[in-house]
């Protein structure tokens, strides 16, 4: 028996088409086996590529599943806004929706109606993992060509984040994200050896008008040499942010927007509210929007 599904094509953290980072959204995916999902994953030839299915128990409102073209993974920000981008096309405002996929359960929310909508994702606040030693920190720098001179002194080189993890280096301004050239065989490598799966290269000196900040990333252990824009990066780096004092708040929230993309021609911007208590943060919300730009009907 043949089954359709309908599948879409978004762009993501953006609202202009062919820009942000895109990703492939699969509604109705239930009836899809593994090996199915990884072969439209890999035939949609996304970095990631969302399948959504029904809930399977009463903590949860519905399940996304995440793929690659080469394996599964356990959340994707921007697939995530892609997909509530998709499912909230009617315009309408909804409630708050839990979603559930590998890594656990985020919260959703849609903010605001029609094309302007903007998709907010909950998430747990992240661990501080360790900053880098010195002859680590040396062999990351050769890796993206960049000298202790092109460095923020302000920001030292550290892991972030838990299941998802990223070392978050933060260089003088825009010039140095410029001119990153990065090795990508040995940041492979050093992905193995520090635990890290990508390297979030950032500046708090953008030129972008409206940005915070300004940033790069780069995951070849994961199979992505650039990302255009990442949303888990940024959240990550909110609580880095906050933890060493470079980010104002009021006792209960900070906000900042990043800007990513503009180096691979895919420029996007996401947003980052902190929720505080006292000062200590408690949650991140991760929020950006979306422009789908086709739809089409997969028969198997």
């Amino acid at each position: 028996m043949s089954r359709s599904m309908q599948v879409f094509q978004v762009d993501a953290f953006t609202r202009t088409r062919f820009t942000g980072n895109p990703a492939g959204v699969v509604l109705n995916a239930d009836t899809l086996s593994d090996a199915e999902m990884l072969a439209v994953a890999r035939e949609l030839n996304n970095a990631d590529t969302a399948f959504v299915l029904a809930p399977t128990g009463d903590d949860h409102d519905l399940r996304v599943r995440f793929f690659t073209p080469r394996t599964e993974s356990g959340f994707v920000g921007h697939a995530t806004v892609a997909t509530h981008y998709v499912l909230s096309r009617d315009g309408a405002s909804r409630e708050r929706v839990r979603q559930y996929q590998k890594s656990g359960i985020v919260t959703i929310d849609v903010r605001g109606n029609d094309a302007a909508r903007q998709i907010a994702i909950r998430q747990p606040a992240p661990p501080l993992g360790r900053e880098l030693h010195d002859r680590e920190r040396m062999a990351v720098l050769d890796a993206l060509a960049l000298s202790t001179a092109d460095l923020d002194t302000r920001c030292p080189l550290r892991i972030v984040g838990s299941g998802s993890t990223r070392l978050l280096v933060g260089v003088r301004g825009p010039d140095q994200l410029k001119q990153l050239k990065p090795d990508f065989t040995r940041l492979t490598t050093l992905s193995a050896q520090f635990g890290a799966a990508g390297f979030f290269v950032f500046t708090l000196a953008p030129k972008i008008a409206h940005a915070m900040v300004e940033s790069r990333m780069f995951c070849p252990a994961l199979g992505i040499p650039e990302d255009p824009v990442s949303g888990n990066a940024h959240g990550l780096l909110g609580t880095y942010l906050l933890a060493n004092n470079l980010l104002s708040h009021d006792d209960t929230v900070a906000r900042f927007t990043g800007a990513q993309g503009h180096y691979m021609n895919r420029a996007g911007q996401v947003d980052i509210e902190l929720e505080l208590t006292r000062g200590k943060l408690n949650s991140v919300w991760i929020i950006g929007q979306a422009e789908i730009v086709f739809e089409t009907t997969i028969t198997l």
